[in-house]
């Protein structure tokens, strides 16, 4: 037996509890896995809250992101004894995740646990500070350097948001914080924003085409906000555009991608191919201080994961929350 957060859904409704499980509930895998640590982010806060049809199997653990040591393998690929990382590949939506004490998953979903971070540590990156990285990469790629401007960084205070400022600042980039919580500024300036400016300013409708601001943009928020990043970008700038917390619309126009020849970069963290991921968490390992992590991660247990939920969507849990099983 092994304690694990479950969803189930039936006539009785959305239930969310704190379990003793077994063995039953693991799907099909070449690799079980003891789970010692695991995240809690805004796409698990859905699932146990319920209130996004995230989870589209039940029942279900949550759980989107996991750390821990392989315990039994049907593949050369990894053997007992290894430690791994995993995140995404639809788990804790439609296969069981990482809310739990023991996992069972696909080997082809796996990458080793860097070298350069402890399982807590990959827990306090996880899936928010791959996906920033992934966003920083995209930007180079498309050829922001430092010496372009400034670039805007939104969701400032929440887990891809936190990470984005850090990264970018190690790189030499000057970065501007959009935030909705403007009293944490000094927590934005210590991860490096050289400037803070308030949500409000971008999120309602605006111009088809503004003034020229920055050179690029790391945007988790979407909608109005998105369409506005667009709009503010210098000519040649990229957004690199993965979340969607004030909306999935896009009320943009044409206007600055062929007058300015910008471009919106979409990334996708979930599926993305593992050459990426190990490309991601390199990177991660040679830029992060140890001393971000502390700053940035708040520990709970799994006791605490549901209550922890509800704040997290209500917008009161700053940064990254590590869950140690």
């Amino acid at each position: 037996m092994f304690q694990g957060i479950l969803i189930n859904k039936d006539d009785n409704g959305y239930q969310v509890e704190l379990k003793e499980l077994d063995d039953s509930i693991l799907p099909e895998g070449d690799v079980t896995i003891k789970v010692t640590h695991s995240t809690l982010n805004y796409k698990d806060g859905l699932a146990i809250t319920g209130k996004s049809p995230v989870v589209r199997k039940f029942p279900m653990v949550p759980g989107i992101d996991l750390a821990g040591i392989v315990e039994h393998s049907e593949t050369d690929k990894f053997k007992v004894g290894d430690k791994v990382l995993l995140n995404g590949f639809g788990v804790g939506e439609v296969h069981c995740g990482g809310l739990a004490q023991k996992a069972r998953l696909k080997s082809e979903w796996l990458i080793p646990l860097p070298e350069a971070f402890t399982a807590s540590q990959a827990m306090a990156i996880g899936t928010a500070g791959y996906t920033a990285m992934l966003c920083v990469i995209a930007l180079e790629k498309n050829g922001v350097t430092p010496d372009k401007g400034s670039v805007l960084v939104t969701g400032a205070n929440g887990g891809v948001g936190s990470f984005s400022i850090s990264l970018l600042a190690k790189l030499g980039y000057q970065v501007v914080a959009s935030t909705g919580r403007p009293e944490q500024a000094e927590y934005l300036k210590k991860l490096g924003a050289s400037e803070i400016i308030d949500r409000a300013t971008l999120s309602e409708a605006g111009r088809p085409l503004g003034k020229e601001q920055w050179a690029g943009a790391v945007d988790s928020v979407g909608s109005h906000t998105l369409a506005n990043i667009c709009a503010g970008l210098k000519y040649g700038g990229t957004v690199a555009a993965c979340g969607l917390a004030q909306g999935m619309d896009f009320p943009a126009s044409v206007a600055p991608f062929i007058l300015r020849g910008i471009t919106l970069a979409g990334i996708d963290s979930v599926m993305r191919p593992l050459a990426d991921r190990i490309e991601a968490w390199q990177r991660l390992g040679e830029l992060l201080e140890p001393s971000t992590l502390d700053d940035i991660a708040n520990n709970i247990t799994l006791s605490e994961v549901v209550s922890t939920a509800e704040e997290l969507l209500k917008g009161n849990v700053r940064g990254r929350v590590v869950v140690t099983l």
